[in-house]
């Protein structure tokens, strides 16, 4: 079976990343198993560039096929802040909590109209033979003023998908799997990785 290694170290991406490929035939690695790879600077401007980067210099470690993302909550009214900064609004040590009181804050007194935001995904495959494509997943919703639900992570709480009346913390997995931005660029990504693969069913 041919292995893929997923370029995070964000155990909860990992997870979700293991799932959504959990009908192809590869063995889906982590950088668990690979602890010569240390943390990759994140310093793009865009998510297409940090995507980009972490998965090259994953494969130039590993020498496997590899699969990174980047994504962002991007909100219209902040001019799409925090993007690229998702994952350290706050600060670099921020934690979950954290960034969605930054966020929260920032949007006090907002009304319901003005708080459309998406959440972004893009994702980067890179494989021996110069194999390199990317496809990107777009999730749209709403802030809303408070957090709710316990599941999911990152802004999860505070984001209300359209057309749903639970946040992504509110929904199960399954149900997340099926709308967020990771999966859609996941299934985007799917055709390529079956023409790639050759066993890959």
């Amino acid at each position: 079976m041919p292995q893929l290694v997923l370029g995070t170290h964000n155990k909860h991406k990992g997870e979700e990343f293991k799932v959504l490929l959990g009908d192809l035939s590869v063995e889906t690695l982590t950088l668990e198993q690979f602890p010569q790879v240390g943390e990759i600077v994140e310093d793009g401007e865009t998510l297409e560039e940090n995507a980009r980067k972490k998965a090259k210099e994953v494969f130039r470690i590993t020498h496997l096929s590899t699969l990174a993302d980047d994504s962002g909550l991007e909100v219209h009214y902040l001019n799409d802040e925090p993007g690229v900064y998702s994952s350290r609004y706050a600060g670099p040590e921020a934690t979950y909590p954290d960034n969605c009181k930054k966020l929260l804050s920032k949007l006090r007194g907002v009304p319901p109209r003005r708080r459309g935001a998406r959440f972004r995904c893009v994702l980067y495959f890179i494989a021996p033979g110069n194999v390199r494509f990317s496809t990107e997943g777009v999730c749209n919703g709403v802030i809303l003023e408070s957090p709710r639900g316990t599941n999911g992570f990152g802004y999860d709480p505070i984001f209300l998908p359209r057309g749903w009346s639970k946040t992504l913390a509110e929904m199960t997995p399954q149900e997340k799997n099926l709308i967020s931005h990771r999966a859609k660029a996941v299934e985007a990504i799917k055709p390529h990785l079956r023409s790639y693969f050759p066993a890959v069913t």
